[in-house]
């Protein structure tokens, strides 16, 4: 019992530390704002208007072994010392692809990001640091970036990107980066480059997979083309759910880098209307030629539907955030919160069943939960494992997963199968339970 109340204080007080250290980095963040709002002012006035026709002493030596590509040399070095590249994202993909461009000497750089560093970022999003947690994503790596490159203006946007400051946001830059984690944020940046005649480079990675394109360059399709339809809600994965390898993110991250560097300069062959997916697992890549421009493209066609941006959250059916996007499958009545489920049901006879992947069962689990990913129990694989359990009509049965959006679908499914029977799964899932039961369990 000592032990218990020593662990519990033990958490208490690095929680504390957490919030104090974050507290800390937005004041000393909000000071850097203030000392540097005129500066940023006359900067983003000078966007596209500061024009250099020489390199420095300090550029010859800092870019020199690119300078001696025979298709890059002075010109192109000029060319991307001249440009604005804006960064969506500065998440696994925007990191790497940040990193790349300053160093390579993009010296007009725009970053964006509505979120704040955590610590579980830090295993892939390569400019944030330990000291730096609880800071502006974008600050952070504005800091980062400035160390690695000290020529480059930095311009930090901390609103979330939405229709409403997108087009006044992206009219001041030649490219922009798609390092985001969801679909509304990927249609709004597709729409807002084609009204403003953008090329998009657009990444994504998941798990042990990634992908990459150029959109809305030369001929190339924009991504309506594509998918002018979102998959459903439900349908769709982002790193948050289903994980990220941390070196795959760097791997498209830094193509994105290498995508724009082509756009500016005009070298090499850019990604328009191809497609590349690196397979990480096996580490290949292949090159897939993706559809032309659509004809009837309801934005990039020649007699556009779409005239105006849009409400792109209500168009996805999700958020325009990486964070938890909470399904609504059931009604509130069909359903327990964890305090319910702790006051009510925990110590009484029950079957607690845990519908994450075994991967993240061993991450961390409830006691007397049983483990069976979602996947065999819409492939009624639990029906054989559970016969005796699903026979006694009284026995309540409850589900549960990392959020409670997997547990919803496992419910539904079920309650088909068993329709007398008292199902139901647990509001938030086990990061409701960490937050409102037990501050000691661990979450990821």
């Amino acid at each position: 019992m000592i032990k218990a109340d020593s662990d519990s204080e033990r958490t208490k007080l690095e929680k504390e530390i957490a919030e104090l250290r974050a507290t800390l980095n937005r004041k000393e963040q909000c000071l850097r704002h203030l000392n540097s709002t005129v500066s940023a002012a006359k900067a983003q006035n000078q966007v596209g208007h500061s024009v250099h026709t020489k390199l420095t002493r300090d550029n010859i030596a800092r870019y020199s072994r690119q300078l001696i590509l025979p298709d890059f040399g002075v010109e192109g070095q000029l060319k991307l010392k001249n440009s604005s590249v804006l960064i969506v994202g500065l998440g696994g993909l925007g990191c790497p692809a940040a990193q790349y461009l300053a160093a390579a000497g993009c010296e007009n750089l725009g970053l964006i990001d509505y979120d704040d560093v955590e610590r579980s970022n830090l295993h892939r999003q390569i400019l944030h640091s330990e000291a730096r947690c609880g800071m502006s994503k974008a600050e952070s790596a504005r800091i980062a970036l400035l160390q690695l490159n000290p020529n480059c203006e930095i311009r930090c946007h901390t609103r979330l990107l939405c229709s409403q400051n997108a087009m006044h946001i992206l009219r001041g830059y030649d490219v922009v980066l798609d390092c985001s984690d969801n679909l509304p944020t990927r249609y709004l940046l597709s729409d807002a480059c084609v009204m403003l005649r953008k090329p998009l480079v657009s990444g994504s990675a998941l798990k042990m997979d990634g992908q990459l394109t150029v959109y809305n360059y030369g001929n190339g399709p924009c991504y309506r083309c594509i998918y002018p339809v979102p998959p459903p809600p439900e349908a769709v994965t982002n790193c948050g759910d289903g994980g990220v390898m941390g070196a795959v993110t760097g791997t498209i991250g830094a193509m994105q880098a290498l995508e724009a560097i082509k756009v500016i300069v005009g070298m090499g062959d850019v990604l328009a209307g191809r497609l590349l997916i690196f397979d990480g697992s096996s580490s290949l890549f292949r090159n897939i030629r993706i559809r032309s421009k659509r004809p009837n493209c309801h934005m990039c066609s020649d007699q556009p539907l779409i005239t105006e941006l849009i409400d792109y959250e209500m168009f996805c059916g999700m958020h325009a955030t990486d964070k938890n996007n909470p399904l609504q499958l059931l009604a509130a009545g069909e359903r327990l919160s964890v305090e319910e489920y702790r006051e009510k049901l925990q110590a009484q006879p029950h079957l607690l069943i845990d519908v994450r992947p075994s991967a993240e069962f061993e991450i961390c689990q409830l006691p007397k939960s049983v483990n069976v990913p979602l996947v065999e129990i819409l492939g009624d694989g639990y029906l054989n494992r559970f016969t005796k359990q699903l026979e006694d009509k009284e026995l309540p049965i409850v589900m549960l997963c990392r959020r409670g959006n997997d547990s919803q679908i496992a419910v539904q499914h079920v309650r088909n199968r068993f329709p007398m029977h008292f199902v139901r799964d647990l509001i938030g899932g086990l990061q409701a339970w960490a937050n409102n039961v037990d501050p000691s369990f661990p979450i990821y």
